[in-house]
């Protein structure tokens, strides 16, 4: 069949050059002519019909970036006759040298020309190094692994500093490690060189798709993610075609991979100078905008806790079964690349540049699809978003079914021609992902959301799955290796994705009815800003695993005023307090603090803000005195004067503490426990005081006393909300009351009210609770 083949494009050769003459300037044209010729000679059937695949994938590829800058990009086209190569490139580089695509593009394609070097070079450098073959396979999957592992600090930090320059300096980090692949000597620093490249590459998973968003309207975004999604084919494309030229202009000796690392850091360090010139765009304008009419004045907003982002991330159904979908099939992503090219030597015997050509084959395929993807997803979307995701899982199962039919056959351009038609469908899938995850989760969470999406890919399939394929690998073969990997994890994963899209339009409508609430309350502060609630809920939803326990919960406590919260047992009081303390994460809605927003943030800051809560029954230290419990909570008061004060203050207030001040905290009583707890919020001076459980278990004595303490903090002008349920306990010391029963809101309004309500009060008394 190869022969059959060969003997009908023998004589295209200058036809392929007559082609290139038409797109390519005439400065390369003898490179591309010697490069043919090269080809032609040393080469196979395979080769010659991948020359001709290249060149009207690349060139489709252009005409698509073209056309696509064109639309998007509002360029007035000219008539095709006055436009040259070069015009066009001159063109599209100045009337956007500040677009956050072609940077993103441009770095994707050098990132993957560094690791797609890294496989099609893999045997040279195996020898070099004297590694088997798991050991290889090791060091290609281990810059991956740290390159999922940096994107959560990534994320972190690009919610505290400008995403643009955390990018850019992680990108220079990235240079200066892919020079020391190409010195590296032995596995070791091989292993420091990779993990070093997958550090610095990490930065662009979380930062770039969240820019790229909030750069572009929703109505070409898919599009524009298609652009970026490019960046992946053209480096796999451009990537083994370059790194195996270069060896064999080296001269293709053992040691000669590594001029291709040295050469990749000159355009890699011109880019990085390049993105330091692009302006940060603001967050959720484009969301803000299409939704709203108009992008809301910004708000300092306190930083959001990564550990709080992923769990809220997780009880968004359709961004849990993309990223578990995704980590399945990322089995298969890291293992077949590298295993693919261990066949291609072990069993064929082709050499560097033989494999780079075929290499570059594979992937020219994705050059014709994803544009195709790119639009027909962006259709989709519009009509019906969760068609787009179904799309998405659809391409990874037939991604899996061509390259394991094609691994089968043991005729090279049959096994490389359906193996090329199986990444075509692999890089038209990953076009949908940043659009979906863009409309699903709120754009304070974009950068966590993307940076999990490495975790799944790389952390939970890629590693292992290079693992595995390895150990198949030297035990059986690649082909056996690669066949029994592909098939279960694109069949689970694209499954997963396929029934996750059932949640989206749901997910995105809470986005939306999020964006809204928050237009609302920007409107309400404008009209009235000197009345700013102290603490605002809003339809927070609460879930302990699959069990929700809260159910659209929302109030409001204003400045200086008590708050009692009310209910039978299980009603869901302490839980929503534990929310509000950020003890809990919910599983939607906003919680804030005198107009920001701390639904995502840490207890620590919130305490920092001037949140302190009493948990009820577990407010002290039982092990330590009560002097040591006072002194240990002190040291949250930065200023030592002040420290020493507060603990004065507390001394001279409450007389039966520093009575028992050398007495185990654990040994007092139930009352006694409770007023140490009280003077240890005292002493933060807190803003906003949370206490769980107030009069739970204590004799009336022990109550009139510590009310007495509540009645002077509130004199003070301390904002609290109380849990309690003895409503007249309650209604003696509270201004508004807030009834709730099985996890939601059913009274809310003047503690005085409750009392007219006879249907909620009964219910306390049938639960077996005091009055």
């Amino acid at each position: 069949m190869a022969s059959r083949i060969l003997g009908r494009v023998d004589g295209l050769t200058d036809n392929i050059l007559d082609l290139a003459q038409q797109f390519l300037p005439p400065s390369v044209l003898p490179l591309v002519s010697a490069t043919l010729l090269k080809l032609y000679r040393q080469g196979t059937g395979a080769g010659l019909v991948g020359a001709v695949f290249l060149l009207v994938s690349a060139t489709n590829a252009y005409l698509s970036l073209q056309r696509g800058a064109d639309r998007l990009w509002g360029f007035r086209p000219l008539p095709p006759q006055h436009l040259s190569w070069q015009q066009a490139v001159q063109r599209f580089v100045r009337a956007r040298l500040e677009s956050f695509a072609l940077v993103l593009l441009i770095f994707t394609i050098l990132e993957e020309f560094d690791r797609v070097a890294m496989q099609v070079l893999g045997p040279d450098i195996q020898e070099t190094l004297g590694v088997s073959d798991t050991v290889l396979l090791g060091l290609q999957s281990f810059g991956g692994v740290v390159l999922v592992l940096a994107t959560l600090p990534f994320a972190w930090l690009a919610d505290r500093r400008s995403r643009v320059r955390v990018m850019s300096g992680a990108s220079s980090l990235w240079v200066a490690f892919v020079g020391l692949t190409g010195a590296a000597v032995n596995p070791f620093l091989m292993g420091v060189a990779r993990a070093g490249s997958g550090f610095g590459a990490s930065a662009r998973i979380p930062i770039g798709p969240s820019l790229v968003a909030d750069q572009y309207p929703l109505g070409i975004r898919t599009r524009i993610f298609a652009i970026e999604a490019l960046g992946r084919p053209l480096g796999q494309v451009l990537g083994p075609l370059f790194a195996g030229a270069i060896v064999v202009a080296a001269g293709d000796d053992a040691g000669d991979w590594r001029v291709v690392f040295f050469a990749l850091m000159i355009p890699s360090a011109l880019s990085v100078l390049w993105s330091l010139t692009l302006k940060e765009p603001v967050r959720g304008q484009q969301e803000q905008e299409a939704v709203l009419g108009t992008a809301l004045t910004s708000i300092d907003e306190p930083p959001v806790r990564l550990s709080a982002a992923f769990q809220r991330l997780k009880k968004v159904r359709t961004f849990y079964f993309l990223v578990v979908g995704i980590g399945v099939l990322g089995f298969a992503l890291v293992a077949v690349p590298g295993a693919f090219n261990l066949l291609l030597e072990d069993a064929y015997g082709y050499s560097a540049f033989k494999r780079g050509w075929l290499g570059a084959v594979t992937w020219s395929g994705a050059l014709i699809g994803i544009p195709i993807a790119g639009r027909v997803g962006d259709r989709l979307f519009r009509r019906n978003p969760p068609s787009s995701l179904k799309m998405m899982g659809g391409f990874i199962l037939l991604y899996g079914l061509f390259v394991t039919v094609g691994l089968r056959f043991h005729d090279p351009v049959v096994m490389v021609a359906l193996v090329t038609i199986g990444y075509s469908f692999q890089g038209m899938a990953f076009t949908q992902v940043g659009p979906a995850i863009s409309s699903i989760i709120p754009y304070q969470m974009r950068s966590q959301a993307f940076a999990m999406v490495g975790v799944y890919i790389f952390l939970m399939g890629g590693f292992f799955g290079g693992l595995l394929a390895g150990a198949l690998s030297d035990a059986h073969g690649e082909r056996t290796a690669l066949t029994s990997i592909v098939p279960p994890a694109a069949l689970l994963g694209g499954l997963l994705i396929i029934y996750g899209s059932r949640y989206m339009k749901r997910d995105i409508a809470l986005t939306v009815a999020e964006l809204k609430e928050q237009q609302e309350e920007r409107v309400r502060l404008a009209s009235d800003p000197g009345n700013v609630p102290v603490l605002q809920v809003r339809n927070v939803d609460v879930s302990y695993g699959n069990l929700q326990v809260l159910f659209d919960v929302g109030f409001d406590v204003r400045k200086g005023e008590v708050l009692a919260l009310l209910g039978t047992n299980g009603a869901g009081k302490s839980t929503i307090l534990r929310a509000i303390s950020g003890l809990v994460m919910p599983d939607r809605g906003v919680i804030r603090m005198n107009g920001r927003t701390i639904t995502l943030v840490d207890p620590q800051f919130r305490t920092s803000m001037g949140l302190v809560q009493i948990p009820g029954g577990e407010a002290v230290f039982p092990t330590m005195t009560v002097a040591e419990n006072l002194a240990i909570w002190s040291r949250q008061i930065a200023d030592v004067d002040k420290r020493r004060q507060k603990l004065r203050e507390v001394d001279e207030t409450f007389a039966v503490l520093r009575e028992r001040a050398d007495q185990k905290a654990g040994s007092l009583s139930g009352g006694q426990q409770q007023m140490l707890a009280l003077a240890k919020a005292v002493m933060l001076e807190p803003e906003l005081l949370c206490i769980d459980e107030l009069s739970l278990g204590l004799a009336p004595v022990v109550v009139q006393d510590i009310l007495q303490v509540v009645e002077r903090l509130k004199a003070q002008g301390t904002t609290m909300v109380i849990v309690e349920q003895s409503v007249n306990v309650a209604l003696s010391i509270a201004d508004r009351a807030v009834f709730m029963e099985r996890g939601q809101v059913k009274f809310e309004g003047p503690a005085k009210d409750l009392l007219e309500r006879g249907d909620l009060l009964r219910a306390v008394f049938l639960s077996g609770a005091g009055a």
